[in-house]
């Protein structure tokens, strides 16, 4: 008997709806096809367009679809001519991750043999790196609370034992598992600023003790300057990094750059009980409604929430799954002719999803 798993399905603004309904339907495909696991999609408003509507950038009934849900499913949010009262965006994303304490935001980093890049890799070369960035606290932690005066402003990072102690347990979790499952060596990089902020030598002092737990795996330490520059000039030393909220940020879209582009970033926040999927990259408000958008980071964000489920139900056809969509993303993206306009292709949001389901 299929096993059901219930997805909370928020659409998004912008692109949202283009790229999302590709995805639902791929995993439908795939479900059915195993018959060893199966979908129940429960759609639920957020986001610029619906504030923009009612006032509620994500109502209670919302919340509570994504708190009841196996996992989350989120496409992009926010629109740069919505905002609140302060000027900020709105963001249901960063509000899901503080309400559900998604502490873990993960952000592969991966390019398949073949796939095109600006950097120069040989054609068997394989990059995959995974970067986890803490979620909730950090220098986000006073979204929308900074004191700005006429000749100043602050905003406060907040780093707490707590949540670094989960953090940096989910950073060695992760990597057992990638090695476990022939992805990665076994290795962690806690990567900060711990020369110059009292700070992060806390969060340093934290993930040391952490990494004394995990004798089977190896640890070291960089800082964020040196991590930017070797991302770029020698991506394949990576195994796992972990770092704090704004250092991730900005980290993994150098790390969507190598790759070819926040069109092919799929990202997951996940916490102890709930999780959500979704791309990197924005709305995209300048090209909504023509079906042109590039929809695999939506897809391969769907690829991580498959194994994510399959990991934590012990489903193996998911897990086998998961790895045939990023095969099947990859494939299509190498060849070319059926990518979209973004990555040299002539496809459009629905043909390139389509020729990610021909290749499965």
């Amino acid at each position: 008997m299929a096993e059901p798993f219930n997805i909370a399905v928020f659409n998004g603004d912008g692109i949202g709806p283009e790229i999302m309904a590709p995805t639902v339907e791929i995993l439908q495909a795939m479900a059915n096809n195993s018959g060893n696991y199966s979908f129940e999609f429960k759609y639920a408003d957020a986001g610029a367009s619906h504030y923009a509507k009612t006032g509620e950038s994500l109502p209670e009934a919302s919340l509570q679809t994504a708190r009841d849900a196996d996992a989350i499913l989120l496409s992009a949010m926010g629109l740069p001519s919505v905002r609140y009262k302060d000027g900020t965006e709105i963001s249901p994303q960063i509000d899901l991750r503080k309400e559900l304490n998604l502490f873990a935001g993960v952000r592969p980093v991966r390019i398949a043999p073949g796939q095109k890049s600006p950097l120069k890799l040989d054609d068997d070369q394989l990059i995959d790196f995974v970067l986890i960035r803490e979620s909730t606290e950090g220098l986000f932690y006073s979204q929308g609370k900074g004191e700005v005066s006429e000749d100043q402003a602050s905003e406060t990072m907040m780093i707490t034992r707590e949540t670094s102690e989960d953090l940096f347990k989910f950073a060695f979790s992760l990597a057992r598992q990638r090695k476990e499952l022939g992805q990665g060596r076994g290795e962690v990089t806690c990567v900060d600023k711990a020369n110059v902020f009292r700070a992060f030598a806390f969060f340093r002092d934290i993930f040391d003790k952490e990494a004394a737990k995990h004798q089977d795996l190896s640890s070291n330490h960089a800082y964020v300057d040196a991590t930017a520059l070797w991302m770029v000039t020698k991506p394949w030393s990576f195994d796992v990094l972990v770092t704090e909220n704004m250092f991730g940020d900005i980290l993994s879209d150098l790390g969507a750059g190598l790759m070819g582009g926040l069109g092919l970033a799929p990202s997951a926040d996940i916490g102890k009980e709930n999780a959500v999927f979704q791309p990197c990259h924005g709305s995209a408000p300048d090209i909504a409604g023509e079906n042109i958008a590039n929809p695999f980071a939506m897809i391969l964000s769907a690829a991580m929430m498959l194994e994510w489920l399959g990991l934590k139900a012990s489903n193996q056809d998911m897990i086998d799954d998961a790895k045939k969509l990023r095969d099947a993303v990859d494939a299509v993206v190498i060849d070319g002719t059926k990518a979209t306009r973004d990555l040299g292709g002539s496809s459009d949001t629905t043909q390139a999803g389509q020729a990610v389901l021909e290749r499965l």
